[in-house]
Order: structure tokens, then sequence, then C-alpha cells
């Protein structure tokens, strides 16, 4: 049975009908618990199973978690983590914490998740830093061009005690944000229809001139300006129609976006171009964090930690066995369903994008942000020292082998 076939079994309407009686949160939180085809006999039995455990006892704590427009089956494709972290709190603190999921848009969206959290509106938020750096500047710390060179680099970065000390605690001093766990990819340039008929794409210089749609991430348009890949900001809801008219060449995410987000019927090739992060993160508003008591506060982190080591494995296998991310490409996976072909560019021309405009070799173009955010986080050189942290792990090591630290403690 095929990966869609699977994830479509139950349907909108159905899952409106369990979730009516047993709650949504209930519902979502059953539905991630399956792996791949359920009924809606199941799934009734699987909800009405976690409703009575997350019942048994009244909480201490509700909070409400908006997740942008992530659900039950597209976090089977981007391995987030969020609905992973909310049942292992909820276990965790036997039903101490309760989490209250709102996914698909209905509370906040990727650009305004981060407000609404820290406005109290909502209490924990899942959306890509890049997206949220509008609300929360400091998050474009992550953003510096061929800072990482590779989701290793990456992963080993958030479990070093350092990122306490250069993103966690800035982050959460200037924009009352406590930074959990997040998702690790590299993003490229994702070309729509209008490439479908063009030979892959093998060199940086035919991207050169293209038309891109951009994120929040004030740095990631330095770096799409530098290689000169035109960075326009098109609304997320309006780049799919834009993708498939041709209105645009490309837009600038992630492999796994482009799957989860159902944008792969518009999308011929993935160029992986790795030029600046792509992290899908989660976050708690900090004065709920501190409201909480100590030994909730532990399993807070705790449950961050475990979500963390997760998203690592889960999501390097989603990567090859669901979204098709790989080389070769293995079949029956959502690109491979929707022809979506992988560019994996040499190591040369890597370099030579690299050369164009990351810091290390065209400083002067990030002087001014550079200086902000240095600024911010009290002086330190916030690009040089996450640079050295990403370069104490080799640069092909495998993602799934970096060791999980608890970033908490030195």
């Amino acid at each position: 049975m095929k990966l869609k076939e699977n994830l479509s079994r139950i349907s909108r309407r159905d899952l409106f009908r369990v979730a009516g009686r047993f709650g949504m949160s209930s519902t979502l939180l059953a539905a991630g618990s399956f792996g791949g085809a359920m009924s809606l006999a199941n799934l009734g039995s699987a909800a009405e199973s976690t409703y009575d455990k997350r019942f048994a006892k009244k909480a201490k704590h509700t909070m409400k978690f908006g997740a942008s427009g992530f659900n039950a089956r597209n976090l089977l494709i981007e391995r987030a983590g969020a609905l992973e972290f909310a049942r292992d709190l909820e276990s965790r603190t036997d039903g101490e914490i309760r989490i209250e999921f709102v996914g698909d848009n209905q509370i906040c969206g990727q650009v305004s998740c981060v407000e609404k959290a820290q406005q109290g509106i909502i209490d924990i938020y899942a959306a890509s830093t890049q997206n949220s750096a509008g609300g929360a500047p400091y998050l474009n710390v992550l953003d510096y061009a061929y800072m990482f060179p590779g989701r290793a680099s990456q992963y080993h970065f958030l479990y070093s005690p350092e990122s306490q000390r250069i993103l966690r605690d800035p982050y959460e001093k200037r924009h009352g944000l406590k930074f959990l766990f997040s998702h690790c990819e590299l993003r490229g340039i994702q070309l729509g229809l209008k490439w479908q008929d063009a030979p892959t794409v093998t060199k940086l210089e035919e991207l050169f001139g293209t038309k891109n749609r951009v994120t929040g991430t004030q740095l990631g348009r330095i770096a799409m300006q530098a290689l000169n890949l035109n960075p326009v900001p098109v609304a997320w809801e309006e780049t799919l129609d834009g993708l498939k008219q041709g209105l645009i060449d490309g837009a600038e995410t992630w492999a796994s976006a482009v799957a989860y987000a159902n944008m792969s019927p518009v999308v011929s090739q993935s160029v992986d171009l790795k030029f600046f992060c792509g992290t899908e993160h989660t976050a708690m508003n900090s004065s709920i964090f501190d409201s909480l008591s100590g030994e909730l506060q532990d399993a807070v982190l705790e449950s961050s930690y475990w979500t963390q080591t997760h998203v690592q494995a889960a999501n390097e296998a989603a990567l090859v066995k669901t979204v098709g991310h790989s080389d070769p490409q293995l079949p029956g996976t959502i690109f491979a369903q929707n022809n979506v072909r992988n560019a994996f560019l040499a190591d040369d021309q890597i370099k030579m994008a690299e050369e164009m405009c990351s810091p290390e070799f065209q400083p002067d173009l990030w002087t001014d942000w550079r200086e902000r955010l240095n600024k911010w986080a009290g002086g330190i050189d916030t690009y040089q020292e996450i640079y050295d942290i990403a370069r104490q792990v080799p640069a092909d090591m495998l993602p799934e082998n970096v060791e999980p630290r608890r970033w908490w403690k030195s």
C-alpha cells in the first residue's frame, strides 16, 4: 500500500466525528501513534483509550499548543516531534500537565504562532525558526549562510551546552520564549513546474537570475541576494499557485517541508543547496515555564530532550523512506510518486555558493546583522562561535550518529 493511501484512510470528516466525541487533542494524539494505515474503528478505540488516560485525574496545568499547519498525518512526513512531545509530557507528569493541541492553522500559522505565544494566547508553538524570525528576530542567529556544513552539525549544536548561552538564553531574554527542540534540515531551492522539462540542475549558475519565494528570515535574504536568487516575499498559501503557474521559479525551503505541505505536485526539482538552516522548532512561553514547579520544569526539559532524540532518528529515516530525499530515490516515496527529482550539487558547486555568500568569505554583507545579533547575545561573536561548534563533528558524519546531550547541563 502506498504512503498516500495509508495517510488518507481517515477522512477529515471522520476525524472530526471522532474528535466530536473524545476531543481533538485526544484524537490527534491517538492518530499520531499510528505508523501507517488506520480505520475509523481503530482510531475511535485509540482515541477513547487516550481520552481515558488523559482525563483520569484533574490536570494542574492545561497548555494550549499552537502547531501552525501540522496534524497527525503530515507529522508522519516531517517528523517535527510536536505530538510526541505532547504525549510524552502528559505521560511523564502523570497528567498534571495536559496539552490541548491545535494544528491545521486553526489558531495560528507559520508566521503568527510566535507572536501569539509571546502574547500568551497560546502557551507552546511549533513553526520554523525562519518564519518565526519576523516576530522574534534573534532566531536569525541560526541563519548565517553555510554556518552549518550538514544536518549532523545542526543536531550537534542543539545538543551542545553552548547552545544554551548562544541561542536559548538570548532568545528567552529578548523574546520571552523558551526554545525546546527542533527538527534539522538545510534549505535549498524547490523549483516549480516551469522547470519540469529542463535538465536536472547540476551547476549553481543555472539558478542565477531565478525568482524565488523567501520566508521571514532577514539573514536568508542576504544569502539569496548574494547568490542572485532574487528573493520575493510570497505568502505560504500563495506559493503553490506561484510554482504551478510559473509566477516564481522556486521557493527556498527544505525537502520534507515540500512533502508535508503537499507542495510535491507543483515541484519538479529539489535543489539541495544547503545554504542555511531549515529548523522546525517548538518553543514555550517562558512565563508559563517559570510558573511551573521545579519538578514539572524538569519534566518539560526531559520531554524536550526525549523528543529531540526521537526527531533526530525519525526525520532522518523519513527523509529517505517517506519523502524520497535520497540518491537513489526509493520507489513509493512522496517525491517518487510526484516526479520530484533530487538535484544534489557537487562539492565544488556548494563551495562556490559558500564563497559567494557566507560570512567567512563575504563578511561585509553580514556586518549590520552580525553586530546586531552579537549585541543581543551580550557581545559574543555569534557567527564564529556557532561556526566553530558546528565543526566539532566531521562534515560527513551521519546525523543519526550525533551523540545526544542534555543541553541545559554543562
